[in-house]
């Protein structure tokens, strides 16, 4: 008998119907011989619901309450879901990512994995129950309840899979992982595999399928993780340890983000203390910066461009200004129309020639890039966002996304 995690996203639990629709393929599996713990995220648009009302009380509500809050909506999940369960004649127990033994650490809201004690879901699996955990939560070491940010359910599943030493399966409400977003490019072809390596890099630089976290804890614990659609029988995409099937093709997936903000400081005096001093207090705000370029010294001097999020625009013209009181010779140049193109595949390591490629079909297609920065598996391109559409197209025909 194995054991068997599955996870189900917000719109996989959108109501009780639908509810009872993912018990059938728990079940079915239950069915086989197999144990299985299902981990669950708040119902359809819930969460967003209990931040606006936060909002309504305070535009920075206390991060410790808003954790109390947000953590209310996956209980609803597991306690009726485990209801339909019981219901349907099979054994089930719903546990909080505390009772679930997940204990945390960090920032509230944006806490990570500690450490998980299985010893209370083993000995539920061991009585015949099908066991149903929170998703998005655990408890830190002050017995506070707090939630672990964007994608934080697949966190929970793949690090419950990784302590139990099963696979995981994460069923949303795309058919699996493509090369391409579907909704931007709409014959972008499914994977059906993809390496851990290439879907961390993916996801780091703008897909939403799966968060970073998770595939990182399946790929230090070697946990292969299927994505699928949560309804039917369609084959989904295996996220795994890389073989040499893969080289076979040198781009694997592209990805664009257009919440993108690009500075340009020109005139910045050339010494390591202004470089310095620029990206510090960036940093001390909580700017968190991207992409950074600098030209060689002329007459002493530099210009340096870097991205950031576009919702941190006042904060970054905050800081701005305080930096032209010490350097008064700069000049600032803020653009907001800007998309970052990413492409990726693990093939790269060993084959040359992408970034030529892609340069020109910017120059044949008059796309005007601004920045590259490069990894061993990615390269990645700052563009105009008019320009956002065409560059997906052909980018993505030419590699055969």
């Amino acid at each position: 008998m194995a054991i068997i995690v599955q996870k189900y996203g917000g719109t996989s639990v959108g109501s009780i119907d639908k509810m009872k629709e993912i018990a059938k393929r728990v079940i079915d599996q239950r069915d086989k011989g197999n144990d299985v713990v299902v981990v669950v995220s708040a119902m359809g648009k819930s969460t967003d619901r209990l931040v606006e009302m936060a909002k309504e009380i305070s535009q920075n509500p206390c991060k410790r309450e808003l954790d109390m809050l947000l953590s209310t909506g996956e209980q609803v999940s597991i306690s009726l879901l485990s209801m339909i369960f019981k219901e349907q004649g099979y054994d089930s127990i719903s546990l909080t990512g505390f009772q679930a033994g997940i204990k945390t650490e960090g920032l509230h809201t944006k806490n990570r994995v500690a450490e998980i004690n299985i010893d209370i879901i083993e000995k539920h699996l061991t009585e015949g129950k099908i066991v149903v955990v929170a998703g998005f939560q655990g408890m830190n070491e002050n017995g506070d309840i707090t939630t672990l940010g964007r994608g934080g359910s697949d966190t929970t599943a793949v690090a419950l899979a990784a302590k139990l030493n099963c696979t995981c399966e994460i069923y949303t409400d795309v058919e699996g992982i493509y090369g391409v977003d579907p909704r931007v490019y709409p014959n972008a072809k499914k994977l059906d595999y993809i390496s851990y390596e290439e879907m961390m890099e993916l996801s780091s630089l703008g897909a939403g399928v799966m968060e970073t976290r998770a595939v990182e804890i399946g790929f230090k614990y070697d946990i292969p993780i299927y994505v699928a659609l949560n309804k039917g029988n369609i084959k989904g995409t295996y996220i795994k340890e890389y073989d040499e099937n893969m080289e076979q093709k040198v781009i694997t997936g592209l990805t664009s983000t257009d919440d993108v903000l690009m500075i340009t400081i020109n005139n910045v005096l050339y010494n390591s203390k202004n470089i310095a001093t620029i990206f510090d207090r960036l940093s001390q705000s909580n700017v968190n910066v991207d992409m950074i370029s600098q030209t060689a010294p002329k007459d002493g001097y530099v210009n340096v461009s870097f991205t950031t999020s576009r919702d941190d625009i006042g904060i970054v013209h905050n800081v701005i200004n305080e930096l032209k009181k010490e350097m008064e010779d700069i000049e600032i140049h803020v653009e907001s129309n800007i998309t970052k193109i990413s492409v990726v595949g693990i093939g790269m390591m060993n084959q040359s020639g992408v970034a030529a490629k892609v340069f020109k079909i910017f120059a044949d297609n008059d796309i005007e890039f601004k920045q590259v920065t490069t990894s061993e598996i990615s390269i990645s391109y700052t563009i105009d966002s008019r320009d956002k559409g065409k560059a997906i197209t052909i980018i993505a025909k030419e590699f055969d996304l």
